[in-house]
């Protein structure tokens, strides 16, 4: 199906695998090369090694300019891609998200009254350890 990315067999098949499994064929993704930035130097610079890839059945857009090779960076934009169809197809949440989420709640301020309780637990807990101490 996909021409070879210059990984491992195993992980070629696997990926090509999840794609078929998904119902994702090559002629309905757009492929673009443009030029990526940041570390790499010249290279990055001269040639087209950032990947674009639009699945067009569901609009879903992906962009990889993670490595300094082409092929990389379209084995992972294919497989970041069947991630995220998989993702809405199946409605799951994935880990990195759930990460976001968990960072969330624990920095969402807390009510007045639960402020209030977690402070009262907190002295009551201190002055237990201060009747504890010997006095010297």
């Amino acid at each position: 199906m996909l021409q070879n990315f210059g990984i491992s067999p195993e992980k070629q098949k696997a990926l090509e695998y999840k794609l078929s499994k998904l119902g994702i064929k090559e002629q309905d993704v757009t492929q673009k090369f443009i030029r990526s930035g940041g570390s790499g130097g010249q290279n990055v610079n001269k040639t087209s090694t950032c990947v674009y890839l639009k699945h067009r059945p569901s609009g879903i857009e992906v962009k990889m300019s993670r490595e300094r090779s082409q092929s990389l960076n379209r084995f992972l934009a294919w497989r970041l891609l069947a991630d995220k169809i998989e993702e809405r197809i199946l409605g799951i949440k994935s880990a990195k998200q759930k990460a976001i989420e968990k960072i969330r709640r624990q920095k969402r301020r807390r009510s007045k009254r639960s402020k209030e309780r977690m402070l009262q637990d907190k002295k009551f807990t201190s002055e237990k350890k201060k009747l504890r101490q010997t006095l010297y």
